[in-house]
């Protein structure tokens, strides 16, 4: 399903053309250009890594540097082959806890990490699609553009709501509830378990984002820059391709594409957005680019952001749950 979705768009665009040369160009084989992918992804995988290293030990945890690797390329594995990046957070918890991290605290970890990045992408994402040209004029639309906007300050809204007036938070999840069981969209039985549910992830955000506050000042700086670092290198690989297929490159423009692009395939339904985001990446792109050459920026951002760590993540994955499966027979 995730190949074939990822593939679906290129092919899409790929089959009104009548290209007359080969896809793959000669430029993107230059020395400079593979040194310059190659430095990037250290910085992207490692900084990955760190961020995720930085909130453990700002909350009192630390693993060995060999595990923390292995669990960079199992994370971006199974988040993409699940909708929504459900299965990423449990694989890293299941992971955590097999290096001796409690199951609280290895939860608290993966959410804040998730949170931190949430915030950087969702905070400036209504003022680029309000105010960045492209966005406005793009097939998206003004009009659709405001609605994402309003979207965007509603999530960021919800967020603050829970972190600094939780009571509130919880009055509106039980009238919620409520509403959903009196138009008969919930049973009386789902009720009681919804209810709970809701209450206790609200808490353990809570109890999670508590945590890391008390821990080490210098820990969570970290772990705030290297999300940072994290996500700047995430949004720095389009502006290198297309400086390698030789384009004018405006850096500042094709990060708030990437922002915003990143901002909608969070709430893709499909396996790590595939087929979404490459169409909303074409969508955004296609002013920039020539036919083929966006096709080939579409398999090539694909390929560096999350298919590479995913065969990466492959024999990773499966040597950790192969020596899970020995460690209790």
């Amino acid at each position: 399903m995730f190949i074939l979705l990822s593939a679906a768009v290129p092919w899409a665009i790929l089959s009104d053309l009548q290209l007359d040369r080969p896809l793959l160009d000669d430029r993107l084989l230059k020395p400079g250009f593979i040194a310059a992918c190659l430095g990037l992804l250290l910085v992207y995988f490692a900084s990955d890594g760190l961020r995720l290293y930085y909130t453990l030990r700002a909350l009192g945890y630390r693993i060995p540097a060999a595990a923390q690797t292995r669990l960079v390329f199992i994370n971006i594995l199974i988040s993409n082959v699940t909708p929504m990046a459900t299965g990423g957070g449990l694989a890293q918890i299941w992971y955590l806890r097999h290096q001796g991290v409690h199951v609280g605290a290895a939860t608290a970890a993966t959410t804040l990490r998730t949170l931190l990045a949430v915030c950087f992408i969702f905070l400036p994402t209504p003022f680029l699609l309000m105010f960045l040209e492209p966005l406005r004029n793009s097939a998206l639309g003004e009009q659709l553009a405001v609605y994402l906007a309003l979207f965007a300050f509603i999530y960021v809204g919800a967020f603050a709501l829970l972190i600094f007036k939780m009571r509130w938070m919880l009055k509106l999840a039980d009238g919620l509830i409520a509403l959903l069981h009196r138009i008969k969209l919930i049973s009386a039985e789902k009720k009681p378990r919804l209810h709970f549910a809701l209450r206790r992830e609200m808490l353990r955000f809570r109890a999670a984002l508590k945590a890391f506050m008390r821990g080490n000042l210098r820990y969570r700086l970290l772990a705030l820059f290297f999300t940072g670092l994290f996500l700047l290198s995430l949004f720095s690989f389009p502006a290198l391709l297309l400086w390698g297929l030789e384009y004018e490159v405006n850096y500042l423009l094709t990060l708030g594409l990437l922002v915003v692009t990143t901002f909608v395939m969070y709430f893709a339904p499909t396996p790590g957005a595939a087929g979404v985001a490459e169409a909303v990446f074409g969508l955004f792109f296609s002013a920039m680019l020539q036919s083929g050459d966006l096709v080939l920026t579409i398999l090539l951002w694909r390929f560096l952001t999350i298919h590479l760590g995913m065969l990466i993540g492959l024999p990773v994955t499966l040597h950790s749950l192969f020596k899970g499966a020995l460690s209790r027979a």
